[in-house]
């Protein structure tokens, strides 16, 4: 497997956030999952957000989460650990 970027493993963490299962991730739902990988206290949440949110539509798709591992590898890495 190496250290590429899986997007079977992308979807499983966007599986994971979505909690209402609508497809996207919301600023609650991306809070709640900051808080939960223990992060929070060194992230800026709502300026993570927007970052990922490529189309500025409040919410982050799974395409644009895919686009944001994909340039951070390391953090899908670390995400994937803490949900398997």
């Amino acid at each position: 497997m190496g250290d590429a970027p899986n997007k079977a493993d992308c979807e499983l963490i966007f599986k994971s956030i979505d909690k209402n299962g609508d497809g996207k991730i919301s600023l609650d739902e991306f809070s709640d999952a900051v808080k939960a990988s223990g992060a929070s206290s060194n992230v800026d949440v709502p300026g993570k957000m927007k970052e990922i949110d490529k189309d500025g539509d409040g919410f982050i798709s799974i395409d644009e989460l895919w686009e944001f591992f994909s340039a951070h590898p390391q953090m899908l890495k670390e995400a994937v650990s803490k949900v398997a």
